[in-house]
């Protein structure tokens, strides 16, 4: 385990490609907005990043803050991440930006803390399974065409998804999309797993990538702030000190988990908060399901295959 000084040590001695591309997807706040920072450091301002989100003022705030010249040629992109529409426009747009003909690192942490039970939008997918799964898989599945271009290029790429890694249980292949067996703790747990499978099989199908699971512990973000849940956030203010005490800043996380992003060989691993392989247990399901799960997902995000 490397300790917080070795990790930015080492990230700063990282011998990155010529101007990096680098997309954040939820990079507005939280993990995705330390590792956008951590990042843009490690490659000394000689970087360009993307940053999705809703909120433009907070990623213009960021993008400013980058080392130069990664604070003029770093990018918004706006997207809802809960309508799969939106995702496919914002990957289009991505891919469409001058200067991004590849890309080297993509990193998915868009979340949404609830407690509701099922709340589906327009497009019949619940909105926390679209922020911590769908979403997630079709951002990778579009912009694969650029990642695959840094691959052709003998260059660094990988993609990094943040739910808590090794923490899944069985998907229920005759409920995928949890439309009759929906409960707080079953999407939980089941994200966690289809998370394990879309970067398994994404890794199989795209061996020269790097495809990581994330388990990156407490750490201080805005996911709180923003809960529709009165109750999570009276139980967070409540045991603040204790909470403090227990997590790590956005910062922090961010260094650690550049340093596993950049450290990571390709094929599919899972890291710890400390960005230490944690190894890959027997999955909790059968090939079977996996292939149940993966043409589950392309019919519902209204995918083609890249």
């Amino acid at each position: 385990m490397p300790s917080l000084d070795a990790a930015r040590t080492a990230n700063a001695s990282f011998k990155m490609c010529e101007n990096p591309v680098g997309v954040f997807i939820g990079g507005t706040a939280g993990i995705g907005k330390g590792m956008a920072l951590a990042f843009a450091q490690a490659a000394r301002g000689n970087a360009r990043l993307v940053i999705v989100g809703r909120n433009k003022a907070a990623a213009e705030e960021l993008i400013a803050s980058l080392p130069a010249p990664a604070n003029t040629q770093s990018t918004f992109v706006s997207c809802d991440v809960s309508l799969m529409r939106n995702v496919h426009t914002a990957a289009r747009d991505i891919l469409a930006l001058p200067g991004v003909d590849k890309i080297n690192y993509l990193v998915l942490t868009t979340g949404y803390l609830t407690l509701r039970g099922r709340d589906e939008t327009e497009e019949g997918i619940d909105r926390k399974l679209a922020a911590h799964y769908y979403a997630r898989w079709t951002f990778v599945n579009d912009l694969m065409p650029a990642l695959q271009k840094a691959v052709e290029r003998n260059e660094g790429a990988g993609v990094m998804s943040f739910v808590s890694a090794t923490t899944g249980r069985p998907i229920d292949d005759t409920d995928l999309g949890l439309k009759k067996t929906y409960s707080v703790i079953n999407v939980t747990l089941q994200s966690v797993t289809y998370n394990d499978f879309m970067l398994h099989d994404f890794a199989a199908r795209h061996p020269g990538i790097a495809f990581i699971q994330c388990y990156p512990g407490g750490v201080r973000t805005s996911i709180v702030q923003n809960t529709d849940s009165y109750l999570i956030k009276t139980l967070a203010h409540v045991f603040y000190p204790l909470l403090r005490l227990i997590t790590v800043s956005e910062e922090e996380c961010g260094a650690y988990m550049t340093y596993a992003l950049l450290h990571t060989k390709p094929g599919f691993t899972r890291v710890d908060g400390h960005g230490d392989d944690i190894g890959s247990p027997e999955y909790l399901g059968t090939e079977e399901q996996r292939k149940k799960l993966w043409a589950h997902t392309v019919e519902v995000t209204g995918s083609e295959l890249q």
